[in-house]
């Protein structure tokens, strides 16, 4: 077996997931920089973007499902919705599951709307370099997603 495909020691790959995590801080600014510069184009706030990312990728969910999902408080995720609704981008309808607890959907001004910043981000990603391979990217995957597992316990409320 090759060195590089052998597990590493955990002090180790803790020193490589803090390289991980060194790269991870700068990238989350500078798109989220990229975002706030493109709010001018389709006005939308990077709360407001998640929102209508996550309506758009999985359907109608509450608020508590979407907080969960992107590991934000009920209360954020609310006031992103709160905007979003305000801008006739989502709506609540009932939730045949939990009466308390409405579903948002998007409208269809909001289905417009993320579909010309997904458009638009897809558009600057095509210009990554690198000469990356799917087998990279699944790597990077795996170790994000393993990060993920290891930080879901921490309370975001």
């Amino acid at each position: 077996m090759n060195p590089a495909d052998e597990p590493l020691a955990p002090d180790v790959l803790a020193h490589r997931l803090t390289e991980v995590f060194d790269v991870v801080g700068p990238l989350y600014r500078r798109v989220q920089r990229a975002v706030e510069q493109g709010e001018a184009v389709e006005g939308l706030s990077v709360g407001v973007r998640a929102v209508l990312d996550l309506l758009h990728r999985h359907g109608p969910l509450t608020v508590p499902q979407m907080g969960r999902a992107q590991a934000l408080s009920r209360q954020f995720v609310q006031r992103m919705v709160n905007d979003a609704a305000a801008r006739d981008l989502v709506e609540s309808i009932p939730n045949p599951a939990h009466q308390r607890s409405s579903l948002i959907r998007l409208t269809a001004r909001g289905r417009e709307a993320i579909t010309a910043v997904l458009a638009r981000e897809q558009a600057l990603l095509r210009e990554v370099g690198g000469g990356l391979t799917d087998a990279d990217v699944s790597a990077c995957l795996r170790v994000l997603g393993e990060m993920l597992r290891m930080f879901e316990h921490v309370d975001v409320n």
